[in-house]
């Protein structure tokens, strides 16, 4: 039964595509079954897995307003068991849509729920705000994974997104986890890149990876291509970083055990 976690956080530019696109190629790489669901209306992880955009091709919209069966959507990628679900402007949409709809927050947790047995990973890349969209992928998840830019603004965005998942556990009963907070464009040759990752492990009350992932070139060229980094370039920092980071989630495994990741907790409720 797949580990589903949502890779969000409500301020741009704090690396969340590229860290739900690279670790579930590393993971992927390391024997995982890993299926990646691009839910951000801009399609940048389905460019990043090399998917090229239609708009008459089916996306994660079709099946989730149920117009098709979900693996009719699943496509493969370059990286061997790792599958995506793309994304594209119909997504937008669905937020007029599912307005009105009754209990529109499960929409996409009913969709993945015929999933979950495939894999042993489902990531799901959120976009940069909150939405209709973003409470279903909150809804949707068993745990979420938290990218923190290297800079204080993204201190003040870490403030605010706790206080949605508070906000999520508590008004709709959903025992939403915290993976860990991940920071993300560090450079450990600025004093604020330095300062900031002191403060975020000195005072976030959650898990913080050891893994930080540094400002990089070919990880910023690497989406161009329409690979991920360990497709682009394998012996960059970049790419050590995110194979650190999955070995990193897979450690967690061993501390968890199933009931403890709320996998028993994934029944619908109508």
């Amino acid at each position: 039964m797949a580990r589903v976690i949502a890779v969000i956080n409500q301020k741009g530019g704090t690396g969340k595509t590229t860290t739900a696109v690279n670790l579930s190629a590393y993971l992927a790489a390391l024997g995982k079954r890993v299926l990646l669901v691009d839910f951000d209306p801009q399609g940048n992880a389905s460019s990043g897995l090399g998917h090229h955009h239609n708009l008459e091709d089916l996306s994660i919209y079709h099946g989730l307003i149920g117009q098709t069966e979900p693996e009719k959507l699943i496509r493969g990628s370059a990286v061997m068991n790792l599958h995506y679900i793309p994304a594209n402007n119909h997504l937008a949409g669905a937020l007029i849509e599912l307005v009105s709809a009754e209990n529109r927050e499960y929409f996409l947790r009913r969709f993945l729920n015929n999933l979950r047995h495939q894999y042993h990973y489902i990531f799901i890349d959120l976009p940069p705000s909150l939405s209709l969209l973003t409470v279903n992928g909150m809804v949707a998840s068993d745990e979420v994974l938290i990218p923190v830019q290297a800079e204080y603004y993204s201190l003040e965005g870490l403030s605010q997104l706790l206080e949605t998942i508070y906000l999520i556990q508590n008004n709709l009963a959903h025992p939403l986890k915290i993976t860990g907070a991940l920071i993300t464009m560090y450079d450990k040759r600025e004093k604020l890149s330095r300062e900031v990752t002191k403060e975020i492990r000195r005072h976030f009350r959650h898990h913080v990876f050891e893994s930080e992932i540094p400002r990089a070139v070919a990880l910023a060229e690497a989406p161009s291509f329409g690979k991920p980094i360990i497709l682009y370039n394998s012996s960059s920092p970049g790419a050590i970083a995110y194979q650190r980071l999955a070995r990193e989630i897979i450690e967690q495994e061993k501390q968890m055990s199933e009931v403890e990741r709320g996998f028993g907790n994934f029944n619908i409720r109508i």
